[in-house]
């Protein structure tokens, strides 16, 4: 059923032709404010939307809400500026370049500077990662990169230069591999492996084709850019030994790592048993 023209739960005034109470479809998200909210910055768009006193004119969807077609994930991002003209991101937030660009077309010029990339005293793009989305930058970017400008040492650089370690980024990348094998009754007969199917690697794109190179098997997400991180990259050898080898040569040392198992009968006819497990190592590189 169709909401009234107000697209709202309040009535509306004799000036203002929009409820106190307004629903908005934003790229298939719904979000549901105050009319206050929608027009708190005067000049931005929604403020000329929702000030204007032909309500006929504005695009509906098919409930009666107001429709406009941008991203209605980072909305919800735009609509807590509206509310107290500040800015909050999660932390390592991805989409920095996006919401500025989302600032720039609901006409919030003050929300595109407190995104916009900074400028060094040179006035020339500074350290400051905001222009390449630095939420994508592992958290111990900063570190290496103040551990290089104190000119220390890092592993695999010598005393007359760092070209072992120079471009290297900090970051994680996660091997992950299933495998399982039989085991006879009460265990008296040798265990029959199973080798290793596929290894799977995750992380960011970039980080891992530098440490796989040509191992890499990238037809799952051949199209994924560098600054981005997948989950569908596996390795097209199956030695665990030989992928530790390649992260160790790259400077990447194990953090952590998991394993979960099931057990299910091989037949009816029998007690041998197949045992399942998936395991996932995680490395990181300084």
């Amino acid at each position: 059923m169709a909401l009234a023209d107000g697209a709202g739960c309040a009535n509306p005034g004799e000036d203002n032709p929009f409820p106190d109470i307004i629903e908005l479809n934003v790229g298939g998200q719904v979000y549901i404010t105050r009319h206050p909210t929608l027009v708190s910055v005067p000049g931005s768009l929604l403020w000329e939307m929702f000030t204007q006193k032909n309500v006929r004119s504005l695009a509906r969807d098919s409930k009666g809400r107001f429709f406009v077609d941008r991203d209605g994930f980072l909305f919800r991002y735009i609509l807590d500026y509206m509310r107290d003209q500040q800015l909050v991101l999660p932390e390592h937030f991805p989409e920095r370049s996006r919401l500025q660009r989302e600032a720039e077309y609901f006409m919030l010029p003050e929300l595109v500077k407190m995104l916009a990339p900074k400028l060094s005293k040179q006035n020339s793009l500074g350290e400051d990662p905001c222009q390449s989305d630095p939420e994508e930058l592992s958290p111990g970017a900063d570190a290496a990169r103040a551990l290089s400008s104190a000119g220390a040492t890092l592993p695999g650089t010598t005393a007359g230069g760092t070209a072992g370690t120079e471009g290297r980024r900090a970051g994680f990348i996660t091997i992950g591999y299933r495998g399982s094998y039989t085991l006879g009754r009460d265990s008296q007969t040798d265990a029959k492996f199973r080798r290793v199917a596929r290894i799977m690697v995750c992380g960011k794109t970039s980080l891992a084709k530098e440490v796989f190179g040509d191992t890499l098997n990238e037809s799952r997400d051949p199209d994924r850019p560098p600054e981005r991180y997948t989950s569908r990259y596996y390795l097209k050898f199956t030695f665990l030994e030989q992928a530790f080898d390649k992260l160790a040569d790259a400077g990447f040392h194990m953090v952590a790592c998991n394993s979960t198992g099931t057990c299910a009968f091989a037949h009816d006819q029998t007690d041998d048993r197949i045992w399942t497990s998936y395991t996932e190592y995680v490395f990181y590189r300084e």
